[in-house]
């Protein structure tokens, strides 16, 4: 049998040795991808659960890890994609989070559409022939970033002399937020909304517009936001008041950390909210929102917050509220802050009492789902019918149970 040279058994172990790298390193790289989508299903999973408890005194709190946890999908979902691109993969088409399935949502029709044509070549590049046959356009929709602009508004008042009696008329021009200034209504509005539901500060507010070849200062900005703050007081008066004059609200109230100067640190205060929304059952009442800020937790806050509204008024167990529940206010107790208690306890370990307060509360989640969108009437019926029979064996139920347990 004839034996190869030396040098070709050398590059033969050279190139086994090549292969044996390089099967260890897939091997590595398919483990880390693994991984991966291991810690992008369990965050999803948390971030699905904390969503759903995305309500009560702790919101704050859970505000703040929902957004540390989408940080953290990011990272590791544009990691995935770069190294697919190194690869030479063809990326992955996003998935829905429900069903874990290829999505692909319409764009908006409503949308401004460009059109950008690209002509066919008027000779065939394999023949040069010039006579063609029609073909189906390729057309590829994507979406585009059209960057922010400002305007300049030149608002021109004509003005007239009467020959007759030398009286001036002029024309009628539309009263400025901030008279004598130079910011108009729908800058203004977008730096509100910027600041104050976008979380941008006010100073890289400033370094965007300066990106923008426009001088708008942080000092200038803030005199701004405090002059359309007042601006905005009696709107947020008729709000209160309307909701004051409502037969039902909803109620919770949450801490922020509120700046403390002298002190180099923060302090607790806190924001009262006051809510009616009748969208889930066709009511014709609008929808709104109204809120309160305290330097603490005091019952005396609620109580002066609601000191013209008479109705039902659904609420936590906060012991800063029963004072307000008789003859002005009466009580609708929180399932969903109920619920949550016997969650935590099978959050720290398995317990089939929970489990059974959960199992029975679910049932009237289910009634509420079913209901939705329908009358109040209708809905009341419903639940009287369906739901009052289950309210009565829980209560039943916790009475009983309550006796077995230390």
């Amino acid at each position: 049998m004839e034996t190869a040279p030396l040098d070709s058994q050398d590059e033969l172990t050279a190139l086994r040795a090549l292969v044996a790298e390089q099967a260890a390193k897939l091997e590595s790289q398919e483990a880390e991808v693994i991984k991966r989508d291991s810690i992008i299903g369990l965050l999803r999973a948390q971030l699905e659960l904390l969503r759903h408890r995305q309500h009560g005194a702790s919101s704050e709190k859970i505000d703040r890890k929902i957004e540390q946890f989408e940080l953290m999908l990011e990272e590791i979902e544009a990691s995935r994609a770069e190294a697919e691109l190194r690869s030479g993969k063809t990326p992955l088409p996003e998935l829905d989070d429900a069903s874990e399935k290829p999505k692909r949502k319409p764009l908006p029709d409503d949308l401004t559409t460009e059109e950008l044509v690209y002509a066919a070549p008027c000779n065939c590049p394999t023949c040069g022939g010039t006579s063609f046959l029609k073909a189906a356009d390729r057309v590829v929709q994507v979406l585009e970033h059209v960057p922010a602009s400002v305007k300049i508004v030149r608002h021109v008042e004509k003005r007239m002399i009467c020959r007759e009696c030398d009286t001036t008329v002029a024309g009628e021009m539309p009263t400025l937020p901030i008279e004598r200034g130079k910011p108009g209504p729908g800058l203004l509005a977008h730096i509100m909304i910027a600041k104050f539901d976008d979380h941008i500060p006010l100073y890289r507010l400033s370094e965007m517009y300066d990106r923008l070849g426009i001088d708008i200062s942080r000092s200038v900005m803030a005199d701004w936001v405090g002059r359309v703050s007042g601006l905005l007081a009696p709107l947020v008066l008729a709000i209160r008041a309307h909701i004051a004059a409502l037969d039902r609200i909803h109620t919770d109230d949450t801490p922020v950390d509120v700046l403390d100067p002298g002190r180099g640190k923060t302090k607790t205060g806190r924001v009262w909210v006051y809510v009616f929304d009748g969208s889930g059952y066709q009511s014709a009442t609008p929808a709104a929102i109204a809120y309160y800020y305290s330097p603490d937790r005091k019952g005396a806050h609620p109580a002066d917050h609601l000191a013209n509204f008479s109705g039902v008024m659904h609420a936590d167990g906060y012991g800063g509220y029963k004072k307000l529940y008789g003859n002005q206010i009466v009580e609708a107790a929180c399932m969903a802050h109920v619920r949550r208690k016997f969650h935590d306890v099978i959050k720290l370990k398995p317990s089939p009492i929970a489990e059974e307060a959960l199992s029975r509360i679910g049932a009237l989640y289910d009634i509420e789902n079913r209901i939705q969108g329908i009358s109040a009437d209708e809905r009341r019926t419903l639940r009287q019918h369906h739901a009052r029979p289950i309210l009565h064996e829980l209560k039943a139920w916790i009475e009983a149970t309550l006796s077995t347990l230390p």
